[in-house]
């Protein structure tokens, strides 16, 4: 369904025209333990836009992740390289800081990448955010992308992440798998493709 001119300046694609920005994916989730796309993610679209509403853990303290697939989802695999910097500030103030966190990023690595940890499982606490990557059929170029993303940390702080990188692989990638490291999850993941 494509969006209205309104809506694709606000998720900051203005001056496209209204079909080149369409909703492919819109999904609830409700105690699951992954969320896999494995359709629609094709060269039709140059850039895929993912975005997180109210991610809540079952599991207090636990991360949420994703990795891509070149197979339609039989493997979730894709060796990639990441960068992972952090701001946070705790509700009775008494630490507030960015820092690069070498440990949550990828090194040519085929693990999940984090897009949030230490997330809190309280009724009230979630993940919010959103991922871009780009062109991620191409089978000449490594596959870029970035995300942020905001949660309520399990011991009462906001935590903002900040992570980029590449998945490094000419073959192209056409599935996405979303999982906590524990548990199951809530929430809503959607996602656009903007030609």
């Amino acid at each position: 369904m494509p969006l209205g001119a309104n809506k694709a300046a606000i998720m900051g694609v203005a001056g496209v025209s209204t079909a080149d920005v369409v909703l492919l994916y819109d999904t609830d989730h409700s105690n699951v333990a992954s969320a896999s796309i494995t359709s629609d993610i094709t060269s039709t679209y140059g850039e895929y836009i993912f975005k997180f509403y109210n991610i809540n853990l079952v599991d207090d303290a636990y991360i949420f992740q994703f990795n891509m697939s070149t197979d339609g989802g039989s493997n979730y695999n894709v060796n990639k390289t990441t960068t992972f910097f952090k701001a946070r500030h705790y509700e009775d103030d008494h630490l507030a800081t960015l820092s690069y966190k070498t440990g949550y990023d990828e090194a040519n690595s085929t693990a999940y990448q984090d897009l949030g940890y230490n997330v809190g499982a309280a009724a009230d606490e979630s993940l919010v955010g959103e991922l871009h990557i780009f062109n991620p059929a191409s089978t000449t170029y490594v596959k870029q992308f970035y995300a942020t993303t905001n949660w309520s940390e399990s011991t009462s702080g906001s935590f903002n992440a900040y992570v980029a990188g590449y998945f490094n692989t000419t073959s192209a990638c056409n599935a996405i798998s979303f999982q906590a490291t524990s548990g199951n999850f809530d929430g809503t993941i959607k996602m656009w493709g903007v030609k």
